[in-house]
């Protein structure tokens, strides 16, 4: 496995060539599973973010008027070659960030389906010609590219939000600069490489791996001539970010923080209650913004569910994602699994009580159980913040005004999930529950097909779907004067 690591690039990818940092710095990746040192990469300056925006305004107009089928054939390629290379591509991932193998495959099919998704919006980006009411003139109504842009990627998914990002931009035919994440940039560099086998002219895609994010964002997004910031992360950051853009009004689509409630009613089935809890919660170990941050579960059936999900999560084997059976990787850094002991330690000074797991696996690598929170009261912190960790806090409701009320009961708004057989209260949930998505009996809402994306604080603009190329592309109006 050392090997797919040693043939990465670890370099700055600017203007078609794989380039060393100005004057030459780098930082250590680690793997959070045996906390030895990868590699080391190349870290990016403000020196070379200006090299990259330099890059990415060369090449726009070209790759603007490159035509969309030969934009989506690089992205079919690409989908192809993902699907070729998946296995180094997850054992490359599972060691920089942590998942299991399992995880990780799955990842990458994902990921590499926003290719092949985009690379058939390509071609389909319409407009409209319309005569005037009046009869005097015509409307000629077009989409283009709405130019260079800033895509900001986490650690948590570091190529399917990738991909996410990139997918649209190259159908819509705009150039990127890419900052990924300080702590997973290999699996970035490795879909960059990739790219550029997939044929993807020089300076369309430029990445900036680098230990400061303001270093390498701030002489980006000062820059007039980048005109969109796409942006995976924390709410915090996210609105600092929307102040950055405000001098030069740059678009932006924000996915943000979440806290997704699970509501669980008396005559959900059970059985598939607790399959899609389990998916819901530990994939990605839980640190996933759509992961159930918090379970609303009927009080008839509270401690049944509870019962059979301390089974299913008490069952699975936490260890190395490399190795064979392991369902639960290590979290990805110290910092995040000392967030999760705390969240933790409140809510059980509180009054809660683990029902499995609930402390820490003593030794190498950043480990926590799966763990079930019983009797969680409505003051611990871990029902308002985002764990990002495989924890299930389980609270109780009374009737269905109650549990939306408690559901509803946040800041954020990205997704909820609802079991229930009802289906006059799934419409009257669905359509109540305050978030942009919504899982309807299933504990998965992930789909390059449909459209990502949250409310309030969870952010603005939609990924994936027939709207996500739109966040690409400005509309254009003509107007022409008869006689």
């Amino acid at each position: 496995m050392n090997a797919l690591i040693e043939q990465a690039p670890k370099q700055l990818y600017l203007d078609g060539r794989f380039v060393d940092a100005t004057d030459g710095p780098s930082f250590g990746v680690d793997d959070p599973g045996s906390e030895q040192r990868l590699c080391d990469v190349a870290d990016g300056q403000s020196a070379d973010a200006q090299r990259a925006v330099e890059a990415a305004v060369r090449a726009q107009p070209d790759w603007a008027r490159t035509p969309p089928r030969q934009r989506g054939e690089i992205l079919r390629r690409a989908w192809e070659l993902m699907t070729e290379r998946a296995e180094d591509l997850a054992a490359v991932m599972t060691m920089e960030m942590g998942k299991s193998l399992t995880e990780s495959r799955a990842e990458v099919a994902y990921a590499a389906e926003f290719f092949r998704w985009f690379a058939e919006e390509a071609v389909r980006i319409d407009g409209r010609y319309t005569r005037s009411p009046a009869g005097g003139g015509r409307t000629i109504v077009t989409k283009q590219a709405v130019g260079p842009c800033l895509l900001i990627t986490p650690w948590n998914f570091p190529l399917a939000m990738g991909t996410r990002k990139i997918g649209p931009a190259v159908a819509a035919g705009c150039t990127m600069i890419v900052k990924p994440a300080q702590l997973t940039p290999i699996s970035m560099l490795s879909l960059t490489s990739l790219l550029a086998e997939a044929g993807l002219p020089p300076g369309v895609l430029n990445v900036l791996p680098s230990t400061s994010a303001s270093r390498v964002v701030e002489p980006v997004l000062g820059d007039e001539r980048v005109r969109k910031l796409s942006f995976t992360g924390s709410t915090e950051v996210g609105r600092e970010l929307v102040r950055q853009c405000a001098p030069n009004l740059q678009r932006m689509s924000m996915e943000l923080g979440g806290n997704a409630p699970f509501l669980v009613f008396s005559d959900a089935d059970l059985d598939a209650a607790v399959r899609g809890a389990v998916t819901a919660k530990l994939r990605n170990n839980g640190e996933s913004c759509v992961a159930a941050n918090r379970f609303h579960v009927a009080e008839p059936v509270a401690e049944e569910f509870t019962r059979r999900l301390t089974e299913e999560l008490g069952s699975l084997r936490v260890g190395h994602g490399l190795e064979d059976g392991v369902s639960v990787g290590p979290l990805v850094s110290i910092e995040q699994r000392d967030k999760v002991v705390e969240l933790v330690a409140d809510a059980t000074d509180r009054g809660a009580r683990a029902t499995t797991g609930g402390s820490t696996i003593e030794g190498t690598g950043f480990f926590y159980p799966p763990t079930v929170l019983a009797d969680v009261p409505p003051q611990a912190r871990i029902l308002r913040e985002e764990v990002f960790g495989p924890v299930a806090p389980v609270t109780t409701f009374r009737d269905e005004e109650d549990a939306l009320r408690q559901a509803n009961d946040t800041e954020f708004g990205l997704v909820a999930y609802l079991y229930t057989r009802d289906l006059e209260r799934a419409v009257r949930l669905g359509e109540g529950l305050r978030t942009g998505m919504v899982g309807l009996n299933t504990g998965l809402v992930s789909n390059p097909a449909a459209p990502f994306g949250g409310v309030k604080a969870s952010g603005f603009g939609r990924e994936g779907g027939a709207e996500g190329i739109e966040e690409y592309l400005d509309t254009r109006y003509l107007a022409v004067a008869l006689s």
